[in-house]
């Protein structure tokens, strides 16, 4: 975990369950190409990157609102900081040892943090069939987005 990560959240293991939150609220808000990277031990910033793409400046938005939401809501993290505007095609947010990425397809390809970050594991999100929303534990976290054993998100 970063120095600065470590700081602000309790574990890798917590970030990673609330980076796959994030992903699968991203998803479950009709993102596309949503995926989580593993940046530990490759990047000194952040741990994990959530990264989706969204057509619309509408659909930017409401995607990176209700991640944002759900995640005061049901993981009581907030970013520290914002940046971005949709109809630039990028929105932003930082929770420190993970940052959402929400952009346009172009803004997408021109950035291609993908490719930036080939090194990095890679976990995406899946809905069940039928495309419903998974089912929320007590503590209001999707079923779906639990770390393994090992705190890998692949």
């Amino acid at each position: 975990m970063t120095g600065a990560a470590s700081a602000a959240s309790g574990s890798a293991g917590s970030a990673l369950v609330d980076a796959r939150a994030a992903a699968t609220t991203a998803l479950r808000e009709k993102a596309d190409e949503v995926m989580v990277l593993d940046l530990r031990g490759l990047a000194g910033f952040t741990d994990f990157f959530v990264i989706a793409t969204a057509g619309s400046e509408r659909r930017r938005r409401t995607v990176m609102d209700r991640v944002e939401r759900d995640l005061r809501t049901y993981r009581q993290r907030k970013p520290i900081h914002t940046e971005g505007y949709p109809a630039a095609g990028w929105l932003l947010a930082d929770y420190v040892d993970f940052v959402v990425h929400v952009f346009s397809p172009e803004s997408r390809a021109f950035y291609r943090l993908e490719r930036l970050w080939g090194d990095a594991a890679r976990w995406s999100p899946e809905l069940p069939a039928g495309g419903e929303a998974p089912a929320k534990d007590e503590g209001g976290a999707s079923t779906v987005v639990s770390a393994d054993s090992s705190g890998s998100p692949a």
